[in-house]
C-alpha cells in the first residue's frame, strides 16, 4: 500500500523557518512525483511545491517561490520542504501527496495525513 507520512509542523514566529518531511513507502520512490499542498481554514487547497524524482524537476507555487525549497532523499525515501522567511499567511495544514505529474493536480490520489504549521505574527 502507498503510505505517506508527513511530519515537522509546529509553531514558529513570523520570519522563522521550519522543515517538513514526507516519508514514503509502498511504491517506487525513484520514479515518483511527490508534492506538498496546504490548506488554510476557509480556503481551498493550494499547491506549494512539487518534485519529480524521475528527472529531478521541481515546481513552486507563486506564493512560496524563493522562500521554500523542496528536496528528495532517495536513501530514506523522504521528500523535504524547507520553509524559510515564514509569514502568518503560510499558516495551514500541509499535506504531501503522490501523483503522476507536477502539472496535473488531479493526478495526486494518495495523500498523507497532514501536519499543521502555525506562523505567529
Amino acid at each position: 500500500d502507498v503510505q505517506l507520512q508527513a511530519s515537522g509542523g509546529g509553531l514558529v514566529q513570523d520570519g522563522g523557518s521550519l522543515r517538513l518531511s514526507c516519508t514514503a513507502s509502498g511504491f517506487s520512490f525513484g520514479s515518483s512525483v511527490i508534492a506538498w499542498f496546504r490548506q488554510a481554514p476557509g480556503k481551498e487547497r493550494e499547491g506549494v511545491a512539487c518534485i519529480s524524482n524521475n528527472d529531478g524537476s521541481y515546481y513552486y507555487g507563486d506564493s512560496v517561490r524563493g522562500r521554500f525549497t523542496i528536496s528528495s532523499d532517495s536513501a530514506t525515501n523522504t521528500v523535504n520542504l524547507q520553509m524559510n522567511s515564514l509569514k502568518p499567511e503560510d499558516t495551514a495544514v500541509y499535506y504531501c501527496a503522490k501523483g503522476e505529474r507536477c502539472s496535473k493536480r488531479r493526478s495526486f490520489g494518495s495523500w498523507g495525513q497532514g501536519t499543521l504549521v502555525t506562523v505567529s505574527s
